[in-house]
């Protein structure tokens, strides 16, 4: 392999978002280990995705928590991994152990062991503002442990959309490399020296807060005692210090629905009356008194009126796990004198993905890695910086 060549682990792959992106924009990417394990199925319908693409044998398909100390040394570590609790324990030993089953520990004890220079991984914004009873705990636990491990941590949450894709996809991308850099952060690091700099403009930073989870004794402590509250959209954590602030993004020129459009009427499938019947109702606003199971107590909840069908002249909105399906999160387009589903093709495009990249698996599948998968082209965009910060 080329010294040059940057060497990368890629876990909970998915069906290659990561890689996909990263190849796309430099072939120094080498990945030389991946892992995708679907629990609790016997079919492992995305790791043969990932293997159609690339039977090179680096994928494991595992559960992480049984092979994750046969991962090798490595320059890059990248993952999406799913939003949990990240609470800590203290063991019989008086050693700081992750809640059972979390993966972020199997991040951790991978990072722990390797040290790799860098480690890209993308979440689901909500992450900064994790768990509900007492916000910003988790996040807080993670930036503390990877700045225990010698990594400055930065983060942003980027909404797809805002940079020229097809999608208002909002999610958090956390960067980190080996530093032994003892700057306090501040919002000239941000704006000067972050990996996210360039490739995603920034019209104005607001709303700035600092913390110290230094006055934490360690893991345990956070997990017991954080009470800073929730992590703004952007930051940097150095040696425990941490900034973090608000942003409006300097937009690009949006990319609308139309330009994604499947022109292959064969892949075209019409909702019925009933069904047009249905959704209709579903993206109507609606308020509809519920009671409570536990307390018998009556509310109304309420929902607002969404698109029925899609504006073709904006991008489109967030794509989840049950695009296809008769709900109100899918996309209906207007084709002709019928409404019809968004296409599978469609749904990878939205993403950025390859025409066709799932094609070997049925649609509900397709639609459910697209609604799990990240949009490529903002990893090539991070992957360019990481080129000219290597170089």
């Amino acid at each position: 392999m080329n010294k040059k060549d940057i060497e990368v682990v890629e876990l909970f792959a998915g069906v290659g978002g990561f890689r996909l992106g990263l190849e796309k924009t430099s072939n120094s990417f080498k990945t030389i280990w991946a892992n995708q394990w679907e629990p609790s199925t016997q079919a492992q319908h995305a790791a043969d995705v990932y293997q159609e693409h690339w039977n090179d044998g680096t994928l494991v398909n595992e559960d992480i928590s049984l092979v994750w100390e046969n991962v090798p040394k490595h320059d890059l570590l990248v993952g999406g991994f799913p939003c949990q609790d990240y609470s800590v324990a203290q063991t019989k030993a008086k050693g700081i152990q992750g809640k059972k089953g979390v993966l972020w520990w199997e991040i951790y004890k991978i990072v722990k062991k390797n040290k790799p220079s860098m480690i890209l991984l993308e979440n689901v914004d909500r992450l900064l503002k994790s768990p509900v009873n007492q916000r910003g705990r988790d996040f807080a636990i993670m930036l503390s442990s990877l700045n225990e491990l010698g990594y400055i941590v930065e983060w942003r949450t980027i909404n797809a959309a805002d940079y020229g894709f097809p999608q208002k996809r909002k999610r958090v991308f956390i960067f980190a490399r080996k530093s032994n850099s003892k700057k306090t952060p501040t919002k000239k690091f941000i704006e000067k020296e972050s990996i996210f700099r360039n490739e995603f403009p920034v019209e104005t930073f607001y709303d700035s807060k600092q913390i110290d989870l230094n006055k934490y004794e360690d893991l345990i402590d956070i997990t017991q005692k954080y009470k800073e509250g929730k992590f703004a959209e952007s930051g940097v954590s150095i040696k425990g210090k941490v900034f973090h602030t608000k942003y409006k993004a300097s937009l690009s020129k949006q990319t609308p629905f139309k330009d994604i459009l499947d022109k292959n009427q064969k892949n075209y499938k019409f909702l019925t009356d009933k069904q047009r019947e249905i959704a209709a109702y579903q993206k109507s606003s609606k308020r509809i008194e519920r009671q409570s199971k536990e307390t018998g107590f009556k509310y109304l909840y309420s929902e607002g009126k969404m698109s029925y069908p899609e504006v073709m002249e904006l991008p489109g909105r967030t794509m989840l796990t049950s695009e296809g399906t008769i709900n109100r999160s899918s996309h209906f387009i207007k084709s002709g004198k019928g409404i019809r589903f968004m296409t599978p093709i469609e749904a990878e495009r939205m993403n950025g993905f390859d025409d066709n990249w799932t094609s070997s698996k049925h649609d509900r599948f397709r639609y459910f890695a697209m609604g799990n998968a990240l949009v490529v082209g903002i990893i090539s965009k991070i992957g360019k910086e990481i080129i000219k910060n290597v170089k």
